[in-house]
């Protein structure tokens, strides 16, 4: 079963920007803020710097300053 939702108080300009696009989309307003919601809710969530750099030590990657070396090195062994 759907849930209703309100959003109170929105600027006019924005609403009036989200008509436009609705309209653009082929879609009622409502149909175009379902759609941008099930966009929003499908993205992974936003990762911190610290999250993603503990997922690159996690995966074995390397630092800038590493992979600068890395190439430096096999441009030299050729």
């Amino acid at each position: 079963m759907g849930v209703n939702l309100s959003i109170k108080n929105a600027p006019e300009d924005v609403v009036q920007r989200l008509k436009e696009r609705a309209a653009k989309n082929h879609r009622s307003l409502q149909g175009e803020l379902l759609s941008i919601i099930e966009e929003a809710a499908r993205r992974p969530p936003i990762r911190t710097v610290e999250e993603l750099r503990a997922e690159i030590q996690r995966i074995g990657g390397t630092s800038p300053s590493e992979a600068v070396e890395m190439i430096r090195a096999d441009r030299d062994s050729r």
